[in-house]
């Protein structure tokens, strides 16, 4: 069953269970291939991409990956192998970006508020053990607990590029259905996105995200529906 699955959502879910399985022997590249915020002294530019093949725990991954083999396959044989990579790709571009656009307005307030408090955030973001010891108000900690989550946490998983394929799926097939846990009947996709879309973007602009970057899935999917939108005029053109 598994040679069925056209190569490229073949070879992308490969690639993500090797790298999680390998990450158990090299624990390192857990942080390595991490995506970090910009401004993090643990950024690095390859991350853009390499996040998008790293995941948290096994539930993580294989709820990514059977969502991929579940929507993929219909996807790159109607839009082609060139398409489907860019959807791909660019969704998680697209998650990485309004996630960390989002992180950076939520930096900027904290940067601000710690700054006129006399706090050294350069240093503390530098190395925030020489901080251990030193005495701060509550307030500022408080701050500086908000702040770190922004500048030391990780972002990882293919969540992203995924909710790009889903949306991308939804616009080009708005009528088909698809099983939902707890209900029990197939509810056509087209109602389905924008619930989820809606519910994620309370659960990042809120802050309930729960170890969960809600605001990627939102940039995924925003991605995946401008390329579903641009490219369905011409669906039958690439086949």
């Amino acid at each position: 069953m598994f040679n069925n699955i056209p190569p490229i959502t073949r070879n992308i879910i490969i690639l993500n269970v090797a790298l999680y399985l390998i990450s158990f022997l090299m624990p390192q590249l857990n942080y390595f291939l991490a995506g970090y915020f910009p401004l993090s002294p643990d950024f690095k530019s390859w991350q853009i991409v390499t996040h998008m093949f790293m995941h948290g725990s096994p539930m993580h991954i294989l709820f990514n990956m059977f969502t991929l083999f579940s929507f993929g396959p219909i996807l790159e044989q109607s839009l082609g192998d060139k398409r489907y990579l860019i959807l791909y790709f660019l969704s998680g571009f697209g998650a990485y970006l309004l996630f960390n656009i989002w992180n950076f307005v939520e930096y900027q307030s904290i940067y601000s508020q710690l700054t006129d408090a006399g706090f050294d955030i350069q240093g503390y973001i530098a190395n925030p053990e020489s901080f251990a010891n030193t005495k701060v108000s509550t307030s500022t900690l408080e701050l500086i607990g908000r702040l770190q989550p922004i500048v030391f946490g990780r972002m990882v998983g293919a969540s992203g590029a995924i909710f790009g394929v889903i949306a991308a799926f939804a616009t080009l097939y708005p009528e088909a259905k698809i099983g939902i846990m707890f209900i029990p009947i197939p509810v056509k996709v087209k109602y389905v996105l924008p619930v989820v879309i809606v519910g994620s973007i309370y659960l990042g602009v809120t802050g309930n995200v729960g170890g969960i970057a809600h605001l990627a899935h939102v940039g995924g999917a925003i991605v995946g529906w401008l390329l579903a939108m641009i490219w369905r005029k011409h669906l039958y053109r690439f086949n």
